[in-house]
């Protein structure tokens, strides 16, 4: 395991989880994002650093600079670090509460606040799933069932300059700053940086760029809207990329990095890519975020909301958003025929049936079907199925207002599970979203019937290229499915987020 960032080795009775600083606050003027372009970095035991196969950094163009923490330098081309463990002068020893696993930040998020009204400092964490962490002792959150972790780690996992031409192998401290000239090539693309390798709250190690907020857009929106996208649509996406990273910049924190580049946060890839049209959308929205209340709102979007945009609260739980909420995307007479809140078998049915009026409805996930038998459903299930027996009976127990599944139960010979908005998705994720209903067709195969791809809330990307290519404006487009919201500068917003 790796001790975080130079800090010395030393037995720290009441800590959660292995020290990192905190990452920087950004700016007003250029908000720097540190993004992780890879996380989890090294052998997972002191015993497999010896056969992990070096980290290898190469450089696009011209060679790399590394720096550690130690002011020791090193240059070139190609540069494989290997992997060493180095003991500890004590063990150390972590200890923490543990709550979860959850199927989003967002729903870990709600239990971690209310655990602070505990009067608890948890963490919200990111091992391998969604996890919240208190201290040892700590009170249980309400509905919630901890469990307890206890680590003692020996070694730390560190970096090294393997030996060669007279030279002995060199001990890396971290953090190390790498300086990319001509960019470093990583996996498919090529990052400007600077960049930083660091270690993290789990002993592992994290590779991180570290990138002004209007180049990080142009590694964002061609890979959630499509460069193809109309004007107007790519430059809402800019807007709600841009706001959504400034108000999710502590998703990482317990690892001393704002966000990830997968689909835990937004996909981010080679900013090179971005086309003239993408580059245009972001420029001409330089700066601007939606708000309300001085504040960036929660600027979810998704692919397609199968003609019916969820509510926050359906999504995810907790108190509901004002500029989040549950409508009918389509014209005033599509709107007429299916008013909110959507709950009757018959009205979702309808939509199902005969909703091609709506806004985006050429997305190919529009309207979909999937069938499940039950040797499907509990692989999918996996160990929360141990206690149901023989699967027979699968339904929706409780809707949202868009109609959406906020409780689908799982009825077995020997028990029931019940699995709760996002937690849906997250076990089947055969379903492209929770708008759908579901009916048996044959002993132990059920058959569902949806719409939409996403959870349903904030704008549909489908809907809002569709709304441009009718015409509409930027502005109109984000007060459509952010009804209420301003759009201003973030430099002019209120701090504390």
């Amino acid at each position: 395991m790796a001790l975080g960032s130079g800090l010395s080795a030393c037995r720290a009775d009441g800590l959660t989880h292995w020290p990192v600083p905190a990452p920087p606050v950004p700016s007003d003027r250029q908000p720097l994002l540190w993004v992780a372009l890879a996380a989890h970095l090294g052998p997972r035991t002191a015993a497999a650093a010896a056969t992990t196969a070096p980290l290898v950094l190469e450089g696009a163009s011209a060679p790399l600079q590394l720096l550690d923490a130690a002011g020791q330098r090193a240059t070139g081309q190609r540069l494989a670090l290997q992997w060493r463990a180095v003991p500890l002068a004590e063990p150390l020893r972590l200890q923490r509460l543990v709550a979860g696993p959850f199927p989003s930040f967002e729903s870990a998020d709600q239990v971690a606040a209310a655990w602070r009204l505990q009067g608890v400092a948890p963490v919200i964490a990111h091992p391998g799933d969604w996890e919240v962490w208190g201290p040892a002792g700590s009170p249980a959150p309400s509905g919630q069932v901890l469990r307890r972790v206890t680590i003692t780690a020996t070694h730390r996992i560190a970096l090294q300059l393997p030996a060669g031409s007279g030279r002995a192998a060199v001990l890396l401290k971290g953090p190390i700053q790498i300086q990319a000239p001509g960019g470093l090539r990583w996996r498919d693309g090529v990052y400007a940086g600077p960049l930083r390798l660091q270690s993290d709250a789990y002993g592992s190690w994290t590779l991180v760029e570290q990138v002004p907020l209007e180049r990080y857009l142009q590694g964002v929106v061609p890979h959630e809207i499509g460069a193809g996208a109309p004007a107007a649509a790519l430059a809402a996406q800019a807007v709600l990329a841009r706001t959504w990273a400034l108000r999710n910049q502590h998703r990482f924190a317990v690892d001393g990095y704002h966000l990830c580049a997968d689909t835990q946060c937004q996909v981010y890839g080679d900013p090179r890519h971005a086309s003239a049209s993408v580059r245009q959308a972001i420029q001409v929205t330089q700066g601007r975020v939606l708000s309300w209340q001085g504040q960036p709102i929660h600027a979810v979007y998704h692919a397609s909301n199968g003609g019916m945009a969820a509510g926050f609260q359906e999504s995810w739980g907790g108190a509901p958003l004002p500029y989040l909420r549950a409508f009918p995307d389509g014209p005033a007479s599509y709107a007429a025929a299916y008013p909110v809140p959507l709950r009757s078998a018959n009205g979702l049915a309808s939509l199902l049936r005969s909703g091609g009026q709506a806004y985006g409805a050429d997305h190919p996930r529009f309207r979909w079907q999937r069938s499940l038998d039950r040797a499907q459903i509990s692989r999918a299930l996996g160990a929360s199925a141990a206690g149901l027996g023989e699967l027979s009976q699968v339904r929706v127990i409780e809707r949202g207002p868009s109609g959406r599944a906020l409780a689908l139960a799982f009825q077995g010979t020997k028990g029931q599970l019940v699995l709760r908005r996002d937690a849906i998705r997250r076990s089947l994720r055969q379903l492209p979203s929770t708008l759908f209903s579901v009916v048996p067709t044959a002993p132990g195969v059920w058959r569902f019937e949806g719409g939409g791809f996403g959870h349903g809330a904030g704008l549909s990307q489908a809907g809002a290229m569709d709304l441009a290519r009718r015409g509409w404006s930027l502005q109109r487009i984000l007060s459509h499915y952010y009804p209420g919201t301003t759009l201003e500068p973030w430099g002019s917003l209120s701090k504390g987020l």
